[in-house]
């Protein structure tokens, strides 16, 4: 026995199989731990069953070979697996092999190794198995009872495990073709902004009945079914902004408010600049035409974000940032675009896609950038049904067993790979250059290398592909000797260098020849020589007094996270100083 506890091989809490919304019947998800040592297994049973008992399987081993057969016959039985927890210590020196050796029975269980608080040698392993994708993350063991510091981490684990699972709550149903651009471009859309779904194939038994309960025959699909609310509703091929309007969000902006500030873009520089702004006092109001996070959210794992050691996944960064905002008093307005920018400082005008318009005394620009398109006619025309731009987070567990391709050498793309790798068969990432080393971060190449189903294929371009429903193959055209090559694809996802979001801004302000905006000491020589305030352009000023860009949109830019937050963050300081400006010149003229 451990302690007065259970045995290690045996199970905490009945293996209660419940219906998910789809109807199946699921076990509730396990967590397994092992070590070889009684006191470990004793800990972590006394802390994990008073806390976790009720709503998982605890599972505890003692050998590696029990761990992998319990992890199988949980896996036979349908139950997913959430967590395993190993030991590492002196008593558990194979403890990161171990669970290294779990990935190749259940790529989509999280890793957890838990140390011993004091021994301090295993901290460069530890973080050297982390850098390589040998373990997910790692906790200290409890130290006394009740830790919630260890708590707060596996609440954490189970959370981000639980997001990554089918069969949990559902917020709206979406149903329509499974290989439909459309159908597509709503579940990413809805997996950006955190929205849980359930998503049902519409020439299914299933799906055909759930029409039927809705009252449906023949709809012209999709249809989004909304389940919260005390008033439900059903949205036949509903436009983003239809949608957005349904959740009952927003309030109409009355049309002769003027708000401080306007900051265009939900993505961490403009959802930085809203925190700041509305932190401090500021009017202040959001317009996204997509999704919270911009590209930032659709990474599954951001690792070099400051202040996460086990790093945060892009969706969880925004939903953090959009409700602190939120708190502060921003107003949003999501599913518009800004279509034109006039005006000047103390009264910009900006038009938005619905028709209406907004006035603010000052702008930040924070629309980001988007992937660059391949241009390849035959995979365009399989956009949304094999062939996605982004979108690794929302389609990666359709990947089980799948053959995908990865386009990309950066960053992003990196991260998607290592994501659709747990469920993936393959994954071969496609570069166009002959190394990863100028273009993504040292960590992600570590994992890359060290992942077994993924592989690198430098020097090589899509050129062609093909598919009569969905995508079925890819030509590769080698860039040195021009070779082509046929090969089976189930799945390509495009993370190819960045295109500004700025072309709606046609001449407003000055840009670079790629589009980027100019700001600051940057902005041309005439343009500065004709400024009409008794000041130069501020650093993130653009040509046009009062408008300032941030992040990604910006000449210059670093394209990371933590920079685009603290360019928002940075943006307003200066838009006080035009505001106190503003307020200056009024009072000089008795206004």
């Amino acid at each position: 026995m451990v302690g007065d506890q259970v045995p290690a091989g045996r199970t905490v809490g009945s293996p209660r199989r419940e219906p998910g919304a789809d109807g199946a019947v699921r076990g509730r998800a396990a967590i397994v731990v092992v070590s070889h040592d009684p006191a470990t297994l004793e800990t972590l049973n006394t802390e994990l069953s008073k806390r976790y008992s009720a709503d998982y399987q605890l599972i505890f081993c003692s050998e590696a070979a029990e761990l992998e057969a319990r992890i199988r016959e949980q896996l036979a039985a349908g139950t997913p697996v959430a967590l395993v927890i190993g030991g590492v210590s002196a008593q558990d020196p194979g403890g990161i092999a171990v669970l290294a050796a779990v990935r190749a029975v259940d790529p989509t269980a999280s890793r957890v190794a838990a140390v011993r608080w004091g021994e301090f040698e295993w901290v460069r392993p530890l973080f050297d198995a982390v850098a390589v994708g040998d373990i997910d993350h790692w906790v200290m063991r409890p130290v006394q009872t009740p830790d919630e510091d260890f708590h707060r981490a596996i609440t954490g684990f189970l959370s981000e495990s639980s997001s990554r699972r089918d069969g949990g709550f559902e917020a709206l149903w979406v149903i329509g073709e499974r290989w439909s651009a459309r159908s597509q471009e709503l579940r990413d859309m809805f997996a950006r902004n955190g929205i849980p779904i359930g998503f049902y194939d519409a020439t299914s038994e299933q799906g055909q009945h759930m029409l039927r309960e809705l009252g449906l025959v023949a709809p012209e699909l999709p249809v989004v079914a909304l389940l919260f609310g005390s008033k439900r509703s059903t949205l036949v091929n509903p436009t983003n902004l239809e949608i957005a309007d349904a959740f009952g969000l927003m309030t109409p902006i009355p049309a002769e408010e003027v708000f401080d500030v306007t900051v265009i873009g939900a993505g961490p520089a403009g959802l930085a600049a809203a925190v700041y702004a509305s932190s401090e006092g500021l009017r202040t109001v959001v317009v996204e035409g997509e999704a919270i996070g911009g590209q930032a959210g659709t990474s599954s794992m951001i690792r070099n974000f400051p202040g996460f050691s086990q790093g945060v996944s892009g969706s969880r960064l925004a939903w953090e940032a959009w409700q602190q905002a939120w708190l502060f008093g921003t107003t949003y307005l999501f599913m518009r675009h800004v279509e034109g920018l006039s005006g000047e400082m103390g009264r910009l005008q900006l038009r938005l896609s619905d028709g209406s318009s907004l006035t603010a005394r000052t702008v930040v620009i924070a629309t980001g950038a988007s992937y660059r398109r391949l241009g390849v006619p035959s995979l365009e025309d399989l956009q949304g049904r094999g062939v996605f731009y982004g979108a690794g987070v929302s389609e990666a567990p359709a990947m089980r067993g799948r053959k995908v391709f990865v386009v990309g050498g950066g960053n992003s793309a990196g991260q998607a790979a290592m994501h659709l790798a747990k469920w993936a068969a393959e994954v071969t990432i496609l570069v166009r250059g002959p190394s990863l080393a100028v273009s993504m971060s040292d960590y992600l190449i570590r994992e890359i290398d060290a992942a077994p189903n993924v592989t690198v294929v430098y020097n090589v371009m899509v050129v062609d592909g093909s598919g009569t429903d969905h995508l079925e193959s890819l030509v590769l055209a080698d860039r040195e000797s021009g070779q082509r090559s046929d090969v089976p694809a189930d799945a390509l996802f495009v993370l190819i260098g960045s295109a500004p979001r700025a072309e709606w801004l046609a001449d407003t302000v000055a840009c670079d020849q790629w589009g980027f905006i100019l700001t600051g000491a940057d902005l041309p020589d005439d343009i500065q020589r004709r400024w009409h305030l008794n000041r130069p352009p501020m650093a993130l000023e653009t040509s046009l007094a009062g408008v300032f860009a941030a992040g990604d949109v910006r000449h210059g830019s670093v394209k990371r996270v933590a920079s685009a937050v603290g360019e928002g963050a940075v943006a307003i300081p200066l838009v006080h100083r035009c505001l106190e400006a503003m307020a200056m010149a009024a009072a000089a003229t008795g206004r």
